[in-house]
């Protein structure tokens, strides 16, 4: 059976790194971009981080540029971005597809775990995936819904 640590993705300073190492904790991964209607989102994820980070929750941003181009920058860009406007403290990796035939692994199968009434296609940016201690996909999320609202499902898996 597949889970989350099979995986291995290249962070944003570009060592590939595997997921095992989360092995153990509950994991929000998030397909983000710097130029979205929903990138105000980042506050709310760095909240998640500090307030369940020492509690096990590890959050992972994947910024992708496959809708609206609103990921345009390279990963230096964006890793400034991050950090200067929103004091981004979670992993970040490099830049993803989520979607069609050179969609990372990772959201290939993060997509097949979690379908919606439209099909397992990401819709848009900021598409949210709980992951629970066990490396299984137990939630998702899509846009709209804002990381201050998943708390009760956090602590769930805290």
């Amino acid at each position: 059976m597949t889970t989350v640590y099979d995986f291995t993705a290249t962070d944003i300073d570009g060592n590939e790194v595997s997921l095992a190492q989360y092995r153990g904790k509950p994991l929000l991964i998030v397909n983000t971009a710097s130029q979205c209607g929903f990138t105000p989102q980042y506050t709310g994820l760095e909240q998640l981080n500090k307030e369940y980070g020492d509690k096990g929750l590890v959050v992972l941003g994947f910024p992708c540029d496959q809708f609206g181009h609103q990921e345009p920058g390279d990963e230096e860009e964006i890793k400034n971005f991050c950090s200067l406007r929103y004091d981004v403290s979670f992993p970040m990796y490099s830049k993803v597809d989520v979607n069609g035939k050179n969609a990372h692994p990772l959201f290939a199968w993060l997509r097949s775990q979690k379908s919606t009434i439209l099909g397992n296609r990401i819709k848009w940016n900021f598409t949210k995936f709980l992951v629970d201690k066990d490396g299984n996909v137990v939630d998702r999320f899509p846009p709209t819904t804002k990381p201050e609202s998943l708390r009760s499902k956090i602590e769930a898996l805290l």
